[in-house]
């Protein structure tokens, strides 16, 4: 995709055609997301590297928000150039609803792996992908069919809704307003929906009821990309405009969280607000590096990352789950079968460093393995595309 940013020289752009900076904070995503999905040892992690345990919020919690964040920027430069060209809006929804049906295909069928003997009774059916394809259809038609009114409405009344079920609605044995992990009414939904289809038995991160609010962050990226795409506005002027957001979404989210916790398990209104203003920032930030300052070097790493960004996210716990299954384990320095990732942990990281710097050591190390695999396919001009 490319925007309509004004800046001398041409706009950056990578070798696909789409905006440099956007793709950098895609590409930081996504190494954010291999990164803390992949400790060495689970036992041993850097808070920083963990989810907060409820309320609260580590630069972990900011992971999947931005990516979201980030589908919803890519809609207004992508489905405005379709409408540019003079593609029919029917062809245009056709494409979003496939897109985001092979997402969410992908998201079950990572759950389901092994499929040969999975007990599709305790299947999970949310996850990670399943709520970036639904929050992506649901941001595409809107943007498609309605305008910056309708939009920055839908935003306020997606925020306040879930705020105002989350706490005057009563869960059934409980009453209105526990935001505890057990009865909140967001758990009380996936549970009597999804029944033992959940990620754990009181409560799914990525459930029905929240992925409302999560449409929502996916909407204040699609006002982010409408902005971008804006005539008439230099790139410093539009990157200090991004700035500006995002200081003005962290402060509300911040005074908000004081009556509705930031909680990303929750995605709470607050967290809402507050993930999207630092969102903002760091993409005014790529954008300040990369197309008003013309620092380019660094990005590339990321640019790789972020031109084969699902692929790069889907391959890499695809990896980790064959090397879990029985089939793929090697012996191990006790005698027992182990997968060969722990392998390589237990032989070249445990015995060298402490605990926890170990574990973030291997996890880097299993980063940079895949920047080698997206970087080849960048080179060679390879992109997995939805």
């Amino acid at each position: 995709m490319s925007s309509t940013l004004e800046a001398p020289p041409a706009p950056v752009s990578t070798s696909t055609g789409r905006l440099a900076s956007l793709d950098a904070f895609r590409g930081l995503t996504v190494a954010g997301m291999i990164l803390v999905n992949n400790a060495g040892d689970w036992s041993h992690v850097y808070a920083p590297l963990r989810h907060a345990e409820w309320h609260g919020f580590t630069p972990t919690d900011l992971v999947f928000p931005s990516f979201l964040f980030i589908a919803g920027v890519s809609i207004p430069l992508a489905l405005g150039k379709r409408r540019a060209r003079g593609d029919a809006t029917g062809s245009i929804v056709t494409k979003v609803v496939w897109r985001a049906l092979v997402i969410v295909a992908l998201g079950v069928l990572l759950n389901a792996f092994p499929i040969v003997g999975r007990d599709v009774a305790t299947l999970r059916l949310p996850g990670v992908l399943q709520r970036i394809g639904l929050c992506y259809l649901a941001a595409s038609l809107i943007y498609l069919f309605t305008g910056l009114r309708g939009q920055v409405l839908l935003v306020v009344g997606l925020l306040l809704g879930y705020w105002a079920a989350m706490t005057w609605i009563p869960v059934p044995g409980v009453g209105a307003g526990d935001l505890s992990r057990p009865h909140n009414l967001a758990a009380w939904v996936d549970r009597a929906l999804l029944g033992h289809h959940i990620y754990k038995p009181d409560y799914d991160p990525e459930g029905l009821l929240s992925t409302l609010p999560a449409i929502a962050t996916t909407l204040i990226g699609v006002l982010t990309g409408r902005w971008l795409a804006l005539a008439g506005r230099s790139t410093a002027e539009k990157v200090a405009g991004v700035f500006a957001a995002g200081a003005v979404l962290v402060f509300l989210g911040t005074v908000w969280g004081g009556v509705f916790p930031i909680n990303k398990a929750l995605w709470t209104s607050s967290f809402v607000l507050y993930a999207g203003g630092l969102s903002l920032t760091i993409l005014g930030l790529c954008a300040w590096l990369i197309e008003v300052e013309g620092a380019r070097r660094w990005a590339w790493p990321f640019v790789a990352f972020g031109s084969n960004a699902i692929a790069a996210y889907v391959l890499s716990g695809l990896l980790v789950q064959v090397a879990r299954q029985d089939w793929a384990k090697v012996a191990g320095l006790d005698g027992h079968r182990t997968s060969v990732l722990s392998l390589i942990y237990d032989q070249a990281f445990a015995p060298w460093f402490a605990p926890s710097l170990a574990s973030l050591l291997f996890a880097l190390a299993y980063v940079l393995f895949w920047l080698v695999v997206v970087a080849i396919l960048y080179r060679l001009k390879v992109f997995i595309r939805i």
